[in-house]
């Protein structure tokens, strides 16, 4: 597994939503990748301080601004 294929990963990887086979390939990377074992770390910290923040804790600016760059990326990546 190279360390991009891990970014786009990570989040089944965190849910526990990944198949067998891929989250095996993931286990390797991360045992001879400390740059993605810094990654993840760096994920699992963001889920955690973020699942603290509700919508509520927004302004509508910045929902609108956090919206706008999501569209923004997904056409990017097609």
């Amino acid at each position: 597994m190279t360390c991009q294929e891990l970014v786009e990963l990570v989040t089944e990887y965190l849910e526990g939503a990944l198949p067998d086979s891929d989250r095996r390939r993931f286990d390797d990377h991360l045992a001879e990748c400390p740059h993605c074992v810094a990654y993840l770390e760096q994920m699992r910290a963001t889920v955690r301080v973020a699942g603290r923040l509700g919508e509520e804790h927004l302004s509508r600016e910045a929902r609108e601004e956090l919206l706008r760059e999501f569209r923004a990326w997904k056409r990017a990546a097609r």
